[in-house]
């Protein structure tokens, strides 16, 4: 069922009386990316999944984003959908969003599961990198970025194995609006640094990586998963940044196995 909260387009399954998790997708997708363990998941709990403000079906506005901006709207989900102590879960730029949020308002968490993401913010390099993706939009249109973006998402196996549904992916997000899509980028670009509150999370937390994640490798998760305490990790097979999209059944198998131990 589809819901419009402070102009959001908000996607809910399941029984509101179970316990909720939030599902805050990554970047440049949409809700979408989560079909898989909602399908799975909604039989016992509150599902939650939207689109991050600028893409899918939620509005653009100005396009000037931040990422305390995305973390007021998922505050504002919260609180119009009276979610008590949702399970949050964040993939790369949802996973920024759920580290911040967790800096601002833990409290208002049971549990966290951190999906191929990192907690540094971006350094010089970085920050050239989305500032030469913002001139290139501009330049190309959004079509070209998209594509390799995209595709640099995924490990080699789900790209020469399922061609068909990823060129489906790239096709969706490529119709989104480019202004929405750079002011995710300006979000991103502009973020703090969340590796610092690390050992102050307190709530049981999940983190999840794709073995053959190139953009936040396994190594990287790996030194953000020592330093939360009581943490449990994660490693997918046969999957790259995607890593619910390119092997769905043993990543549900980990949030399943996961939540099975909060109860």
């Amino acid at each position: 069922m589809k819901k419009i909260i402070n102009g959001l387009s908000v996607f809910i399954e399941g029984n509101s009386k179970n316990k909720s998790i939030i599902f805050i997708h990554g970047f440049p997708y949409d809700h979408n990316m989560w079909k898989s363990q909602i399908d799975v998941l909604s039989n016992n709990y509150f599902c939650v999944a939207y689109d991050i403000r600028g893409l899918g079906e939620s509005p653009i506005g100005d396009g000037q984003f931040t990422m305390e901006s995305f973390v007021d709207d998922l505050e504002t989900i919260i609180d119009e959908l009276n979610l008590e102590k949702p399970i949050i879960f964040g993939l790369s730029m949802g996973g920024y969003i759920s580290l911040r949020a967790l800096e601002r308002m833990q409290y208002k968490f049971s549990a966290a599961i951190l999906c191929d993401t990192r907690s540094e913010a971006d350094n010089n390099e970085g920050k050239l990198k989305r500032a030469a993706a913002i001139k290139r939009i501009n330049t190309e249109g959004l079509a070209p970025f998209v594509n390799d973006f995209i595709r640099n998402c995924f490990a080699e196996d789900y790209k020469k194995n399922k061609e068909a549904e990823l060129r489906k992916i790239i096709e969706k997000s490529s119709g989104f609006c480019p202004v929405g899509v750079k002011g995710s980028l300006l979000a991103m670009l502009g973020r703090t640094d969340t590796t610092q509150n690390l050992c102050n999370i307190k709530i049981p937390t999940l983190l999840v990586c794709g073995e053959k994640d190139s953009l936040t490798p396994p190594s990287v998760m790996k030194e953000m998963f020592h330093k939360v305490p009581n943490a449990e990790y994660v490693e997918i097979k046969n999957a790259g940044h995607m890593t619910p999209i390119e092997n769905p059944e043993e990543v549900n198998n980990a949030i399943i196995n996961f939540l099975s131990k909060l109860n």
